[in-house]
């Protein structure tokens, strides 16, 4: 098998498998906490302003839903954490795909929670890190918790991707 192919197949199984344990580590504490899952669909709805050139909103709940937003936000979840496994498995090469390490997979998911409170929740209208959400500190946790739970994703499907590589 090619590097590159090797490379691609890996990605691709850690990229599925952290965004998984993403959306069950989500899916735990809404169950067991009753805190609220990310609104996926939100994300659909921001990409189907954007052919408009609409690319930020002063709250996105408040604009009229898109056709398929749902859909596409699942979709676009996914993607994403697939491009950001690609780009892990970049920086870390070969050697970790070998002998997956916990620390530079959890110090990656840590650095990933940039995206939301940089980009995502501002053109969301809900501020810089949530700033002007209802509970911030409960939107921020949320967040790097969801974070930290992709980063020991790609470490155990690391593993995995080793395994059946």
């Amino acid at each position: 098998m090619s590097n590159l192919t090797l490379f691609f197949m890996s990605a691709s199984i850690i990229g599925l498998g952290a965004t998984l344990t993403f959306d069950l580590w989500a899916l735990f504490l809404k169950h067991a906490f009753k805190i609220p899952p990310s609104n996926l669909c939100l994300v659909g709805r921001w990409l189907r302003y954007m052919p408009e050139g609409i690319f930020k909103h002063s709250n996105i709940i408040s604009a009229p839903p898109k056709r398929a937003e749902c859909t596409i936000g699942w979709i676009a979840h996914y993607m994403i954490g697939l491009t950001l496994a690609s780009v892990f498995v970049a920086l870390v090469g070969n050697d970790w795909l070998q002998r997956p390490t916990l620390i530079p997979a959890i110090v990656f998911g840590v650095v990933t929670v940039l995206a939301p409170f940089f980009i995502m929740q501002p053109s969301f209208g809900f501020g810089f890190a949530a700033s002007k959400t209802s509970n911030p500190t409960q939107a921020r946790l949320r967040s790097l918790m969801n974070h930290i739970a992709f980063g020991i994703g790609l470490y155990v499907f690391g593993w995995l991707a080793n395994w059946l590589l």
